[in-house]
């Protein structure tokens, strides 16, 4: 038997759904709302992520073609509110505010994984993950969530007051108390920005204090990961092509410890200028595909010391060259990361929770606009265009 909340879960609900390749989204009235089953919660959808490329898999100009089944609701991490949970629920219960993870594990085989609303993944096994159970994402007023794939939030520690009363409120919540954090439901829509490089920086074991290199440093995530890895403490040198966007850097928070260096193309130059800030201990390369043959990774694995370590977890499709005599001769250790780890996403939640990383101004967030569902053309445009540090877009089922 599930639990509801007081209110209950309507008969439809509005959604965006995903015809065809090719297609622009379509904006509509869904029903019946996905009913709750065993291994599941229905999560009313607050605030959901939206990331610069989703323009080009979703609005139908084909740039970037995605494997994913169809008709489907697509979706992002989300902050929302549980309304019911189905009967093995043995921790989660009607009325939490919720983290919704879209990292979407296979129960019997959690190394087959795909991404919850935008990615299929690469065989069968993941793709059978999301062609029927897991179909429809949170790009919806309601959604349907594996239970592992929710995280509690410590509402009354991270909201201002009267914040998280949107529809689907259960009698569970609980009032903000005078510690509060202070933040709004659109503040804790940078935490997704945060999660996947910290997945890269834990799995660099990155500590206070060491120096860090992260390239490209002026995209989305790779502006979060300079201020997330300056916010647990680590010196940043933030390699990035597009200097207006580095000298953003100097004028935000952490600015004693994040130090902009421009790639040039040339490897002399960019090493010289990494070298002027003495022992390097790591190197986190978040390297997009229109990367492929950049010399910044040559220049930022010869920049590191003796035991340095490097994660790569770009979207480069081509190989890549190892500086082999660095490599080897400096006992450098190289690895990979996609995504995060659950125990990651956990560890993240805590430290905004203690106030350890901070969102909003903080963590130097700037939200660009939170749009309704219906409005979901402007909000791709919206988050393709504005991609300076710290900037991102929400839409508000």
């Amino acid at each position: 038997m599930s639990t509801t909340t007081s209110t209950s879960i309507p008969e439809t609900a509005a959604a965006l759904v995903f015809l065809a390749p090719g297609q622009r989204l379509h904006h509509e009235s869904r029903a019946p709302t996905p009913p709750v089953t065993a291994g599941a919660a229905i999560v009313r959808i607050l605030r959901t992520s939206v990331v610069a490329y989703l323009r080009s898999v979703f609005a139908g100009d084909g740039t970037r073609s995605y494997p994913l089944p169809t008709p489907m609701v697509p979706g992002n991490h989300a902050v929302g509110r549980v309304v019911a949970v189905g009967p093995d629920a043995t921790t989660l219960t009607a009325g939490q505010l919720v983290f919704v993870d879209v990292t979407l594990r296979s129960r019997d085989d959690p190394t087959r994984a795909a991404v919850f609303g935008i990615h299929e993944g690469f065989d069968d096994e993941t793709r059978r993950l999301m062609r029927g159970e897991w179909r429809d994402s949170t790009y919806a007023q309601y959604a349907k969530v594996p239970l592992e794939n929710l995280f509690p939030l410590d509402e009354t520690t991270l909201l201002l007051q009267g914040q998280g009363q949107g529809q689907g409120q259960g009698q569970g919540r609980r009032r903000p108390s005078p510690s509060s954090l202070g933040y709004s439901l659109d503040d804790l829509g940078y935490i997704p920005r945060l999660a996947i490089p910290y997945g890269g920086l834990r799995t660099l074991d990155l500590q206070p204090g060491e120096t860090v290199i992260i390239s490209p440093a002026t995209g989305s995530f790779g502006s979060a990961a300079v201020f997330l890895a300056a916010a647990i403490g680590a010196r940043v040198i933030a390699f990035g092509r597009n200097e207006r966007k580095l000298a953003q850097f100097a004028r935000g928070p952490y600015s004693q410890r994040i130090f902009p260096v421009p790639i040039t193309g040339d490897p002399g130059v960019d090493g010289a200028a990494l070298a002027r800030y003495g022992r390097v201990h790591a190197y986190l390369d978040i390297s997009p595909p229109m990367a492929a043959g950049s010399t910044h990774f040559r220049s930022a694995i010869t920049a590191l010391g003796m035991n340095g370590r490097v994660c790569l977890m770009g979207g480069l499709a081509e190989d890549t060259a190892l500086p082999y005599h660095a490599v080897m001769h400096r006992n450098l250790k190289i690895c990979g990361r996609w995504m995060y780890e659950r125990e990651d996403l956990r560890r993240l939640l805590e430290m905004v929770e203690t106030g350890v990383v901070p969102l909003g101004a903080g963590i130097g967030a700037h939200l660009v606009g939170s749009f309704a569902l219906e409005e979901w053309e402007a909000a791709f445009i919206a988050a393709a265009e504005n991609t300076d540090p710290g900037q991102y877009v929400l839409l508000s089922p």
